[in-house]
């Protein structure tokens, strides 16, 4: 059974285990436990098969025990072949059907294992019971997995180290991680399903019950030792046990450095050189990190001084960091060594000892022959280059290092590249050519510290096409960005499309280890860039790419370097510390409970790439989310709304990276992360900003100045200039076509990066034009113009005869100093009719005259025409001469120049400036231009001076030009005499002062030669601005020379040239303040053609109106887009163009689309006018958005528009509801002037409405508050005003008041609301009113003092009242008050004294402004009041101590005959008054039937014991003081029996007590006093007098009431009545703040 291939584990298999190993039944025990019964009720998920996945990789470390057991103690075990209940731990629902639940080998069994990163709750599980097993019983069956060996097609050596290293460490990462080992997890079985049970032997059942026990013992000493040796849970911070130490090596020599490490989990240990971390890959080789069973090394091959360095190794884990340090030093060995020590190694050599090969050669000459040529090939071929090497001296047993590179990249071995090296031959073969493969290759041959190369390019061509017309295969498959379960996969496309446009791309991929691809995109996509979601954990993947386009399908790309679907820090550990063997150690322990932690929100939430396609989301982790792994849910939103959408809704991703699709095209969305665990999902991340799905990178634009050049008789040269705006750029396609053939032809079948490429392949004699087209991610560029036809033949000569230059002239030196001089000299007057490439400058010693030998100067041509020569001889005196180059060779050297000493310059005024040239020339003007001086002096230039003269004058006619020092290199000269010979110099000046001239320029003659012709501005058609110049003289070699203020133009992002033939173009791109300049232009090669063209600011702006008018020919507007509101609700827009052709025509667009002519819109354009309008009928909801007119008139066109949107369009739609329920409305009666209101001189309220369309039936309702106020009158409506007057507007009369207008065509209505500021507006109004109404302040005297009232139209409580006193506001107390009395405001002064005189102002405020009445109290006005005021007083107080009766005796008595009459009364007066009685008006005194009494000086009594008729009559009590006399009456009747009275007749049924009540009514004021009180502002009150208990005291009024008492008693005519009255109020109104009592009637 062990020797089953499917049983054979990919794994090596250790010997080594912690169990012992005495009987099968302990070692059964342990696997027992790991293998628990599992039943299948479903399809098993990554999740029910982890644990037991996890299980097996530690059971199968148990094999080799399981071998050396002998076969009897080997036949206890159980085995996997035994299908009985009783050996049911090793099941068969193992190996075939384990990969039937979807499992294939070893390391897909590992990845599932990441589910399981940290405890988690402790919770019951679902039995798994697989669905063709469901009915058997199972005890301990658990699916067993092998690895197997599967053959990769495609895979390197490296690559499956890479695959088994993502493989491991899933497994160890799942072990180690969370320090808990192997966890077996208890399974609950579901109440839920029927338990199946089984017959079993008792043998067996004992068994079975032996083996739970030994187990449960086996886990209790297993749990005892870990908790024993661990008890912080193997939990401690790294420690190095051995440090790394100091090393000092030789050079060439290996060195390694170790150290030990301890530490749980297990530390990972960094390497770091000078504090920057290791990278093993760069160089390669050249680095060599291992790490086994905490024993870590760093190995550096071949040392050099670079090596020489302070190293750290660094260990880290989760309880902390430490770092242990080691220097090294490399020392160079000098000496004679046997070349057998060379290369040999530090096995071979001492320690300590290294060799180079200098000690044989002091150069080694290194040659190529039989070289391989440019090569062309197909993709699918075998493809080989070769070289033979010949190295000279030839060392025996030192071998050259060979060395291959792809456009400057190392080349390594691999599946796809064999290199060979025979000693002589050297040689690479590219077994299966891709395009890949296309570039330059370059063989490198290495001695010692010499090398030397050669360098050729390879051509790859696309294969045939399996279908016709279909497009080349995409090459460069990358993977970038990797995590758990996504990859963003790139591309670069190809350069053959197979005539039809590509549509796109479609991504396959494959799992290593199968040979199934798969699909990614459904619909092809454009974008060079793909994210590819849905991968598993820990599994490795290739991935291709096909192109498609209407054709059909191209061949697959080559396929991508496997990439592991890993996290990223992941990833970089595990190639930091690769994964130890397995010990064979298994660790079982129970599962903690832990309770699980609600993740927080993810951080850093953005949006990293956005296509049409997808959208691209990267997010960090949250710091809050327990000691388990978590997943994400992904949620968008459409921008500006929060309807969250779940995107990911079944399946959680684990990677912090996700691609959203199915997107709309142009939308904004906004996205949020939630995180999620077993503990529930966590709040969501902050949102994003709104993201358009669009594509962010632009396709580039078409490359520029496409420029061929001769190269060889098979090649060509091109070069061209860079997209503007270009970003991510991979490079460019390069296509060439024989003029005249229409057909194309890629020149590169790879992406070449940078500016310049050299086409091969292409026939000699032919003319080719050549395009380029530029590449990035978002696609191909157009492609840009054709160069111009260029002859493919060697570029010396071009196929011309070409003469070497003429000698250069006039050598003078720039500048000296001890051991080098400067020498300057002109350009040869003959270039030999093509470019001078450089010159070649000689010098020779001239001793005592005598010269000596020519020596060269400089091996390399220089191209300025100044140059130092060094290492000269202070003081010696030297020769020079200078030889031109061009491409037909070098030309004759000039004259030696005059001899020059070399000695130090000391001078402190600059030296000569130099190369000065004459350009421009005209009959009047030419240009000067030269260089700044090699030595300046001892102080910076401040400028220059230009000297002139002619040629035949003598030295002294020289003048300056200028007068003032220039600060340019350039000026332009004027005012030369026509046909006149000029020479010219330049001399530099500092603080010093003046310095050298420069040499003397040849002579120029000031004329205009026929055909000049000057740079030409010009504004095209589409407002592009250029600068033009022609030449009819060039040359075959003559090219155009721009420059901007003569100074060579280095920065082309402003400017683009382009020249064809004999005319050049300069192209402004966006012309600005940054191009203000003089722009010249020279053409090389001929007799000085030249011109320039000053751009200053005026014309700058010149130009840019120019421009913008032929950009954009527009229709001149006489007024914008307009909207207004026709009387009947009608919405019309309308704009006015100044002038219209017959011909023009307008476009109406609402919200991007256009309107036409129809029952909602009415259009018209008038030509003749120039009016354009449209015209509404309603404005609706959904007519909210942009209006735009579109002219068109010939090219001219114009546009104007009108944004309607939120509140605008709001405004704008009420104002047409409103106009046109308006023009409804006036079609019946209506209200001209809505409902106001005004207050009249009387202050009273009107509201008016003014009203138009009245007829007779016409009728008009108000009301207020809904409720209808009667109106007394009809109205007439005269001058159509209606009116309602309230008058006395008081706080009662605010509400809202309404009025209707109603016939049989109609009706309309206006509201009027009086109510909070509306209401205290009318109020201020009215109270204004009144206090303008106020009469002027008089004075009246009273008993009590001195009063100042005043009068107003009425009183309302709005209107505050204040009095001043001698402009100090009055306090008011019992002594002074103020009141209202009606329509009366006053000022009572109780008691006056002379300090009361003075000033007094009333003082009334409306509410807005105060109103003013004074009066003034003092002199004659206060001495009559106060006189009237003291008889007033004394008057009162008569009145009030005067006799009176107070009452209790009736009017009339009648009494029966015989009965007992008794009447009583009270009586006042001060002093007591005298009291007789009269009857009949004659005295009358007591007797025995009539006693009179008086008692205690107010109580008296009348009383007869016996009535008689003779007792009828008239009864009179006489009351009488000082002050006065009072009589009351009273008529006694006196009835017979017989019924028959004396007096008047009537029954007297009782006897009478006379308790009566007698009611009066106060009295009227006298009219003198109605004339100051005129409107009372008091209640009436009817007063009770009863008749008072004989010992009350009677009520006596106070003296300010004795007055009205008097005259109340005066209207009685003599009767006992007392009319009590009610003072008036004298109550603060400041204080009071009520309305007084009464309301005038």
């Amino acid at each position: 059974m062990l020797k089953d291939p499917q049983l054979t584990l990919g794994a090596p298999q250790p010997t080594a285990t912690h169990l012992p190993q005495t009987s099968a039944l302990t070692l059964q025990q342990p696997i027992a436990a790991a293998l628990r019964p599992m039943t299948l009720s479903r399809q098993p998920t990554a999740m029910d098969l982890q644990p037991t996945t996890t299980l097996l990789h530690r059971v199968k470390d148990l094999l080799p025990t399981v071998l050396s057991l002998n076969p009897s103690a080997r036949a206890q075990l159980p085995t996997g072949m035994d299908r009985s209940p009783s050996t049911s731990w090793l099941h068969p629902i193992g190996w075939s059907e384990a990969y039937g639940l979807g499992l294939k080998d070893s390391s897909l069994m590992i990845e599932d294992q990441s589910y399981k990163m940290s405890p988690k709750a402790k919770r019951a599980k679902q039995n798994l019971i697989s669905e063709n097993k469901e009915n058997e019983a199972m005890d301990y069956s658990v699916p067993i997995f092998t690895g197997r060996e599967v053959s990769i097609s495609g895979i390197t050596d490296t690559e499956e180290e890479r695959i088994k290293e993502s493989a491991a460490y899933v497994a160890k990462r799942n072990l180690f991680a969370t320090g808990e080992g192997v966890s077996v997890s208890k399974v609950a079985k579901s109440t839920s399903e029927e338990e199946h049970h089984e017959k079993k032997s008792r043998k067996v059942a004992i068994r079975e019950s032996a083996e739970r026990m030994a187990l449960k013992k086996t886990l209790e000493e297993t749990q005892a030792f870990h908790k024993k040796m661990n008890q912080d849970k193997l939990l401690h911070a790294p420690e190095f046990i051995i440090e790394p130490r100091s090393h000092t090596v030789w050079e060439k020599q290996n060195v390694k450095f170790h150290c030990s490490v301890a530490g749980w989990p297990a530390p990972r240990v960094t390497w770091y050189k000078n504090n920057v971390p290791i990278n093993v890959e760069t160089p390669p080789g050249k680095y060599i990190i291992e790490s086994r069973y905490g024993l870590h090394s760093l190995e550096i091959s071949t040392c050099d001084f670079d090596d020489i360095a302070q190293y750290r190794a660094s260990a880290m884990n989760v309880k902390g960091e430490v770092s242990a340090y080691a220097s090294l030093v490399v020392k160079r060995y000098k000496g004679d060594i046997e070349a057998s020590l060379l290369h040999a190694g530090t096995a071979s050599m001492p320690v300590g000892f290294g060799v180079t090969p200098h000690g044989y050669a002091s150069r080694f000459e290194i040659s190529f022959i039989d070289k391989f040529d440019v090569a062309f090939g197909r993709e699918g071929e075998t493809m080989s280059l070769g070289c033979t090497v010949v190295i000279s001296p030839d060392i025996k047993r030192f071998k050259p290092d060979i060395e291959w590179y792809r456009n400057g990249v190392l080349i390594t071995p691999s599946k796809w590249v064999q290199m060979h090296w025979s000693g002589e031959h050297a040689s690479l073969t590219l077994n299966h050519a891709n395009k890949e493969d296309e570039g330059l290759y370059t063989l490198r041959v290495v001695m010692g510290e010499y090398y030397e190369e050669y360098s050729n390019y390879v051509f790859v061509r696309d294969a045939d096409a399996e279908i016709p017309g279909a497009p080349g295969s995409p090459l460069d498959v990358q993977c970038l960005d990797a995590n758990k379960d996504y990859v963003i996969v790139s591309w670069k496309q190809p350069a053959v499309d197979g005539g039809n446009p590509i549509l796109g791309y479609f991504i396959d991929r494959c799992e290593v280890g199968t040979t199934h691809w798969t699909q990614c995109n459904e619909t092809p996509v454009k974008f060079a860039r793909f994210p590819v979601t849905g991968l598993i954990e820990g599994r490795s993947y290739i991935f291709r790419v096909r192109a498609v386009n209407k054709a059909g399908i191209s061949l697959p790309s080559r396929v991508s370097e496997p990439v592991a679907a890993l996290d990223p820090a992941d990833r970089a550990r595990l190639r930091s510390h690769p994964s130890a063997p397995w010990t064979g150690q298994i660790i079982v322990t129970e599962e903690e409970p832990a309770e699980g932690v609600v993740p927080g929100p993810p951080t850093d939430l953005q949006v990293i790439e956005a296509t049409k396609n997808y959208v691209v989301l990267s997010w960090k982790p949250p710091g809050q989310r327990g000691h388990e792994g978590i997943m994400y849910f992904v949620e968008k939103c459409v921008a500006g709304t929060e309807d969250w959408q779940r995107v990911n809704t079944e399946i959680p991703v684990k990677s912090p990276r996700f691609a959203v699709f199915d997107l709309a095209e142009g939308k904004s969305y906004c996205f949020r992360v939630r995180c999620c665990n077993s503990a529930g999902i966590g709040e969501p991340s902050e949102a994003t900003e709104a993201t358009v799905v669009d594509d962010k990178l632009d396709i580039p634009k078409p490359p520029g100045r496409i420029m061929p050049t001769r190269n060889t008789d098979t090649s060509v040269v091109v070069t061209w200039t860079e997209p503007p705006d270009a970003k991510e750029l991979v490079g460019y396609y390069i296509e060439s076509s024989v003029v005249g053939s229409g057909h194309w032809e890629p020149c590169n079948n790879n992406p070449v990066k940078g500016t310049r490429f050299i086409c091969h392949g292409l026939i000699n004699g032919e003319k080719y034009i050549f395009r380029v087209r530029a590449v990035n991610a978002a696609g191909l560029s157009e492609f840009s113009q054709d160069s111009e036809p260029i002859e493919v033949q060697a570029a010396i000569g071009g196929g011309l005869l070409h003469a070497a230059p003429s000698p250069p002239y006039d050598i003078m030196v720039l500048e000296s100093v001890r051991d080098s001089m400067v020498l300057g000299w002109k350009q040869p007057k003959v270039t030999g009719g093509i470019e001078i490439t450089g010159y070649y400058v000689n010098y020779r010693e001239v001793v005592d005259g005598v010269p000596g030998k020519w020596m060269e100067a400089n091996i390399n041509a220089v191209s300025e025409r100044a140059y130092r020569i060094q290492n000269l001889k202070e003081n010696m005196v030297y020769q020079f001469q200078v030889a031109a180059a061009n491409l037909a060779g070098v030309g004759t050297p000039s004259l030696p120049s005059q001899p020059f000493k070399c000695e130090e310059w000391t001078i402190a005024v600059p030296g000569p400036p130099h190369d000065v040239t004459c350009t421009e020339v005209r009959k009047d003007s030419l240009v000067l231009l030269w260089k700044e001086p090699v030595y300046t002096g001892r102080s910076p230039i401040a400028g220059y001076y230009v000297d002139m003269k002619e040629k035949e004058a003598k030295e002294e006619h020289w003048k300056s030009v200028n007068e003032k020092p220039l600060q340019k290199k350039y000026l332009k000269i004027g005012d030369l005499k026509q046909g006149v010979s000029y020479v010219f110099r330049v001399r530099a000046t500092n603080q010093a002062g003046v310095g050298k001239p420069s040499n003397v320029t040849d002579p120029v003659i000031a004329e205009t030669r026929p055909g000049t012709k000057e740079v030409v501005v010009d504004v095209d058609d589409n407002g592009v601005i250029s600068l033009n110049f022609e030449c009819d003289q060039m040359s075959p070699n003559s090219k155009f020379v721009w420059s901007k203020n003569y100074e060579p133009i280095e920065d082309d992002s402003r400017l683009t040239i382009d020249t064809k033939g004999g005319k050049s173009k300069a192209t402004f791109k966006d012309l600005g303040e940054d191009d203000l300049g003089i722009y010249s232009c020279i053409v090389t090669d001929t007799d000085g053609v030249s011109s320039s063209y000053t751009i200053d600011e005026e014309e700058m702006k010149r130009l840019l109106a120019l421009s913008h008018e032929h950009k954009f020919p527009t229709v001149p507007l006489a007024s914008e887009l307009a909207v207004e509101i026709l009387e009947k609700g009608e919405v019309r827009f309308w704009l006015q163009a100044e002038k219209l052709s017959g011909n023009a025509k307008a476009n109406f667009v609402f919200n991007d689309k256009e309107i036409f002519n129809g029952e909602k819109y009415k259009m018209k354009v008038d030509q003749k006018t120039g009016l354009v309008e449209m015209i509404m009928d309603k404005l609706e909801d959904k007519d909210e958005g942009t209006y735009t007119f579109q002219l068109q008139d010939g090219k001219a066109t114009s546009q104007s528009s009108l944004v309607l949107i939120g509140d605008v369009f709001k405004k704008l739609q009420d104002e047409a509801d409103f106009q046109r329920k308006e023009w409804h409305r006036k079609q019946g009666p209506h209200f001209v002037d809505k409902l106001g209101w005004e207050v009249t001189d009387e202050c009273n309220v009107m509201l008016k409405c003014k009203v138009a369309n009245i007829k007779k039936e016409t009728h008009i309702v108000w009301y207020k508050d809904d409720r209808e106020i009667m109106v007394d009158e009809e109205h007439d409506f005269k001058d159509g005003v209606c009116t309602l007057l309230i008058s006395e507007f008081s706080k009662k009369d605010a509400g809202t008041y309404e009025v209707i207008l109603k016939d049989d065509r109609g009706k309309d209505s206006s509201e009027l609301t009086l109510k909070d500021t509306a209401f205290a507006d009318l109020m201020n109004e009215v109270c204004r009113r009144i206090a303008l109404s106020a009469t002027d302040l008089k004075i009246q005297s009273t008993a009590e003092g001195i009063r100042l009232y005043s009068y107003v139209t009425y009183y309302v409580e709005d209107l505050r009242v204040g009095w001043v006193h001698d402009d100090t506001q009055i306090k008011f107390t019992e002594r002074v008050k103020t009141g209202v009395t009606g329509e009366q405001i006053w000022l009572q002064i109780n008691e006056p004294t002379p300090q009361d005189k003075g000033k007094y102002t009333m003082e009334l405020f409306d509410g807005k402004t105060g109103h003013k009445k004074t009066v003034d109290l003092s002199g004659q006005a206060f001495d009559e009041a106060f006189a009237e005021f003291q008889r007033l007083k004394q008057a009162a107080i008569a009145e009030k101590n005067r006799a009176r009766v107070l009452g209790g005796l009736p009017d009339v008595v009648t009494i029966q005959e015989g009965k007992a009459l008794n009447l009583s009364c009270t009586v006042w007066g001060d002093p007591t008054p005298e009291v007789s009685w009269l009857k009949n008006e004659k005295a009358f005194v007591s007797d025995a039937n009539c006693m009179l009494k008086f008692e205690s000086g107010k109580n008296v009594s009348f009383t007869i014991s016996t009535v008689s008729t003779h007792d009828s009559g008239k009864y009179s009590i006489v009351v009488k003081n000082k002050y006065g006399t009072e009589t009351s009456d009273i008529t006694v009747i006196v009835i017979c029996l017989s019924g028959q009275t004396n007096t008047v007749q009537g029954q007297n049924q009782n006897n009478v007590t006379a308790s009566k009540q007698k009611k009066t009514t106060a009295s009227k004021r006298k009219e003198g006093e109605k004339k100051d009180f005129s409107k009372p502002h008091v209640q009436e009150i009817i007063a009770t007098e009863e008749t008072p208990d004989p010992n009350e005291i009677p009520a006596v009024e106070t003296g300010k009431d004795t007055e009205r008492n008097q005259q109340a008693a005066e209207k009685t005519d003599g009767k006992s009545t007392v009319a009590e009255t009610v003072s008036q109020p004298t109550e603060s109104l400041d204080r009071q703040g009520k309305k007084p009592l009464g309301k005038k009637p």
